[in-house]
């Protein structure tokens, strides 16, 4: 008994640094997602994932290789289709999305020599990482919150406007392919703990939720990441406790956490945009 009440207690650590480690990477991200008004965006991006899962297996590469690559694939091709003025960005990013989506799976159904688990990569296995994915989750959210804080002043000033950040120098066009790149990074990294489908309400939820308390970008980035991690501690037990898939259950505290934070405060002051 005591020898499994430690693996218990070992996996479910495992689980909670590796959750922890994604929202407090995710919660910034998050936020110029919805300053930008990029939600779509950041889904095409998931949804191109399983494409990177099945040409991994197909090729026997590296899952989380091939996952980023396909996503920054992705990136890529929607900017240059984007300066051709044929179609909207959303219709754009609608055909991006299903495509990917449908092409990976049509791809894992003809390859019956593989037994696929697609329900751990469309919600994910968070009970399932490694010490290493642990730490691939704190070294890769390292590097991309580090990334993040150098491009913060162009992001931010090309949210504002495009044109006064062009002006000023800082190449937000060049700032924005560098987030999207750091966005496929995530997503390849995240995959494993929360799925393809539950990605993007990991980025958006929580941002949203910190939007209605900050006055200031710099802190509602903050709480954006203080908020996930408070989502996935109470997913997780959540999970533990009433046997449901933790996933799921995670972005159910983020949503809980949201509609909490709907509840009128008297003095409170939403970040405005």
């Amino acid at each position: 008994m005591g020898t499994r009440s430690i693996a218990m207690d070992d996996f479910f650590l495992r689980a909670l640094l590796a959750g922890i480690g994604l929202a407090l990477t995710v919660g910034p991200l998050g936020c110029f997602i919805i300053w930008r008004r990029m939600a779509y965006f950041g889904d095409t991006m998931a949804h191109s994932s399983l494409l990177g899962v099945a040409l991994a297996l197909m090729f026997s590469i590296n899952i989380t290789v091939s996952v980023f690559a396909v996503a920054a694939l992705v990136s890529v091709l929607l900017l240059v289709l984007q300066r051709r003025k044929g179609l909207s960005a959303d219709s754009l990013l609608g055909i991006l999305s299903h495509s990917t989506l449908a092409i990976g799976l049509v791809l894992v159904a003809f390859m019956t020599w593989i037994r696929i688990d697609l329900m751990s990569y469309l919600f994910g296995d968070i009970l399932a990482v490694t010490s290493q994915d642990v730490l691939v989750v704190w070294l890769g959210g390292a590097f991309v919150i580090a990334v993040l804080c150098l491009l913060w002043r162009p992001l931010l000033a090309a949210t504002v406007s495009e044109d006064i950040a062009e002006a000023e120098g800082l190449k937000p066009e060049r700032a924005r392919f560098i987030f999207m790149l750091l966005l496929a990074l995530v997503i390849a990294i995240a995959m494993k703990i929360v799925g393809i489908l539950l990605m993007t309400a990991l980025l958006i939820i929580p941002a949203a939720t910190a939007r209605r308390f900050a006055a200031t970008p710099e802190t509602m980035a903050l709480l954006a990441s203080v908020i996930g991690a408070g989502a996935v501690i109470g997913g997780l037990y959540g999970s533990l406790s009433y046997d449901t898939p933790s996933g799921p259950s995670i972005v159910v505290a983020a949503l809980v956490l949201f509609l909490l934070s709907l509840l009128p405060l008297r003095g409170s002051r939403a970040l405005k945009g």
